[in-house]
Order: C-alpha cells, then sequence, then structure tokens
C-alpha cells in the first residue's frame, strides 16, 4: 500500500515538473494575457460590490519606455542583470531587518516577482515560497533577462486593477507607455510597493521623495544592457 502511495506521489511529482517545464517554455515567446493574480483581484473586487477592473495591454518590450525599465530596475532590483534569480545579500538584509522588527519589503528579485505573478497566487505560505524559488530557477534557466523584465512589466499591478506598464502609462499620465518621461516612469515604478494604495499622480510627499531617490538612482546606474 505504501509503495502505491509513493509511485503516485513520485508519478504527479514528474507530471507536474514535465507540465511547468513546458508553460514556461511556452510563455518564452507567448504573450502572458492573464494571471492568476489578475484572476482573483476581480473576484475580490466582485465580492466587495465593486466594479471589476481589469486594464491589460501587453506590448513587446521594445514598445516600453527605457525609462521605466531602468526605474523599475533601480527600484525593485538592482543587481537584476547579475544574479541568477537570487539576490543573496538582498535576502540577508532582509532576514536582519526582520529579525529586528524593521518594517521592510523584502528581498524578492523582479524575477522572483516575474514568478510569483505569472504562475501563483497572492498568499504567504511555505508551499508559495518553494513553488516561487522552483519557477524562479525555471524561468532563470530558459528565458533571457529581456524576456523576464518584458513579462514583469506586462504582469505586475500598477494600480487597482491595472496591470503592466501601458496600462499604467495610460491610466496615470494618459500616455503610451513608450513616451513615458524619466519622472512619469519613475513615479510608476515608486508605487510598485503598494500599487493598489498608492498613486502615481498626483504624487504624495512620500511618493514625491521616492521619485526623486528612483531619479538619482537612474542617473548612477548608467546604461542598461539586457541579453
Amino acid at each position: 500500500m505504501i509503495g502505491k502511495v509513493v509511485k503516485f506521489i513520485v508519478k504527479c511529482i514528474c507530471w507536474f515538473v514535465i507540465a511547468s517545464v513546458f508553460v514556461v517554455l511556452v510563455l518564452k515567446w507567448c504573450p502572458v494575457y492573464l494571471t492568476p493574480l489578475m484572476l482573483i483581484r476581480s473576484f475580490e473586487q466582485k465580492q466587495e460590490g465593486k466594479n471589476i477592473v481589469m486594464e491589460h495591454d501587453w506590448v513587446a518590450i521594445d514598445q516600453i519606455s527605457r525609462n521605466l525599465q531602468l526605474a523599475v530596475i533601480c527600484s525593485e532590483d538592482q543587481n537584476f542583470t547579475e544574479h541568477n534569480g537570487f539576490d543573496i545579500e538582498a535576502i540577508e538584509k532582509a532576514y536582519e531587518n526582520n529579525q529586528k522588527g524593521k518594517r521592510i519589503r523584502g528581498g524578492s528579485t523582479i524575477s522572483q516577482q516575474t514568478a510569483k505573478n505569472v504562475f501563483l497566487w497572492p498568499s504567504r505560505s511555505w508551499l508559495r515560497k518553494g513553488l516561487k524559488t522552483y519557477f524562479t530557477f525555471l524561468i532563470e534557466l530558459f528565458w533571457s533577462k529581456e524576456r523576464i523584465l518584458e513579462v514583469y512589466l506586462n504582469s505586475i499591478e500598477m494600480g487597482d486593477g491595472i496591470y503592466g506598464a501601458e496600462a499604467a502609462a495610460t491610466f496615470w499620465f494618459n500616455t503610451p507607455t513608450e513616451n513615458l518621461s524619466k519622472t512619469q516612469a519613475a513615479a510608476i515604478a515608486a508605487i510598485l510597493p503598494n500599487p493598489r494604495k498608492m498613486t502615481a499622480h498626483p504624487a504624495s510627499a512620500y511618493i514625491q521623495n521616492r521619485i526623486n531617490w528612483i531619479t538619482r538612482q537612474m542617473g548612477y546606474y548608467g546604461k542598461l544592457e539586457l541579453k
């Protein structure tokens, strides 16, 4: 009996690995039009009696402002082009601050955030952490850094019911994403820690301080090279 259970579990794991690798390979080339997070947020809006808002328009990375690409890297993950999906130094700092009881945003990289947003659900559990690590490994293995950033910028929340760069640029600044200025791009990047509560425009004093910090980092960072 135990042998049959073990055999069944091994089969399930094998099929999960095969299916997940297949999906990751498909999404290496295909646009991501819908994510679990978008569906869950829509369900939450309906449950709360709100109008369902899900604004999302996929655009290729060469149509996304270089200002926005650089702004999110400077804001969220300045070692993005160098690490293999996991920024050990950032994780250690996050752990140390947690131990001290300080409020932090965490040490997740852009690769980890992409894996979470595209393949998983928005909750905290050891299962999700394990799966996030697994999917981060897969996208770093099969996708280029440029593809990871493209999917990230097209999938993440950038407002309440606003997903991706094109929808965010239109919603916040009434302009296509390719036309975003450095300041506008920094404003969108500034709200990413809590995009359903923060506003890119008009900016609060707190967001303006973040915009100023991000634009300075963009100046220090130099030319963005993706492979």
